[in-house]
């Protein structure tokens, strides 16, 4: 489990192909890596990724063609930056929302514009996915906890604060940039609730108590 808080954004070495599938050499940056260990689960742009190889400041990973395929890791190149956060440990400050690390879907940028300091982004997202997406509900984007600033009609918006901006890779989204989302587990759970039988939890139940709307 992760929480959405990017630890460090680091830098892509190399990609090699290795036996049909894709690994990853990633400069780990300032990423804090004395308690890591091989075999250890690393939040790649969200993608929870396993450690198969690791020196003193970079991380290398395997990746399958599913994971290329359903996610924008497919998309890299040497020199391109990449959020970087370890697993949640026992005890951690939980300063972002429950996040799996399990990809869910693309979405893509088709807008960004400036408010004040800040940014705001227009994010479009597979027709499947705008049930779990809700106005200020959580979800995360290249694995960056987020707010949903509002919602409309086959995507959502997001408010970037100068420091969010700096500190991940969101600074490099355009109009047509690919990005990794996971919808919050609590909508994932809730709907998996609705239809058992003999429930008292009804979708108008959670819509009247501002679950869903």
């Amino acid at each position: 489990m992760f929480t959405g808080i990017i630890a460090a954004v680091g830098q892509l070495k190399s990609l090699q192909s290795v036996g049909g599938d894709i690994r990853l050499h990633i400069d780990s940056a300032k990423l804090d890596l004395n308690d890591v260990k091989l075999g250890d689960s690393i939040a790649v742009n969200g993608v929870c990724l396993t450690v198969v190889e690791m020196a003193s400041r970079s991380l290398q990973f395997d990746v399958s063609q599913e994971t290329l395929q359903r996610t924008s890791l497919g998309q890299l190149k040497t020199g391109s930056e990449a959020n970087l956060e370890k697993a949640l440990a026992v005890g951690d400050r939980l300063g972002g929302h429950m996040v799996s690390g399990h990809v869910d879907g693309l979405g893509e940028v088709i807008s960004k514009t400036a408010s004040a300091r800040s940014w705001q982004y227009k994010i479009k997202v597979p027709a499947e996915l705008e049930r779990y997406i809700a106005e200020k509900g959580s979800i995360t984007i290249d694995g960056v906890s987020l707010t949903v600033n509002g919602v409309f009609d086959g995507g959502f918006d997001i408010n970037i604060i100068p420091h969010t901006l700096e500190e991940t890779i969101i600074k490099h989204y355009q109009t047509g940039t690919k990005v990794n989302l996971e919808v919050d587990l609590i909508a994932r759970y809730l709907e998996r609730l609705l239809p058992q039988t003999g429930s008292n939890i009804s979708r108008d139940f959670l819509t009247q108590h501002g679950y869903i709307r």
